[in-house]
């Protein structure tokens, strides 16, 4: 199984990373984390520093990939577009996702990565609060 991991640096899409780290560890396969952003700075890298300690502290086999993947037009239909990119390019099996609960404002201006990808069905998605 090859699992692709989107990352942000919430607390939620840590809880996705660490639930991906163990299913990969139970069912075996690869596991991809990428970073989307629409500017690499500081926190980008304090992003990835984190995944990388995850990885390193962790039993997962092979080598995780780990990347980061820039998006120019920043909304959460956009990001779940480029996950769902990620997905066809890559031929991922599984994606595992964190989300947080916004509020009905936030739904409807923002939109919601994960529910773009959820909606989408192009494999099977893990929601992770």
């Amino acid at each position: 199984m090859d699992v692709l991991i989107p990352i942000d640096g919430t607390d939620a899409s840590k809880r996705a990373l660490d639930f991906a780290i163990e299913m990969v560890v139970g069912m075996g396969g690869s596991l991809h984390v990428v970073h989307y952003t629409n500017n690499q700075t500081d926190a980008t890298e304090a992003i990835l520093d984190d995944a990388r300690g995850r990885l390193e502290a962790s039993d997962v086999g092979g080598e995780p990939e780990l990347s980061t993947l820039t998006v120019d037009v920043w909304t959460a239909d956009r990001v779940g577009e480029e996950i769902l990119d990620t997905v066809e390019r890559g031929g991922f099996d599984h994606v595992v996702m964190g989300h947080h609960e916004d509020g009905i404002v936030e739904r409807t201006v923002f939109g919601s990565a994960a529910e773009t990808v959820l909606r989408a069905e192009a494999v099977p998605v893990t929601i992770v609060p």
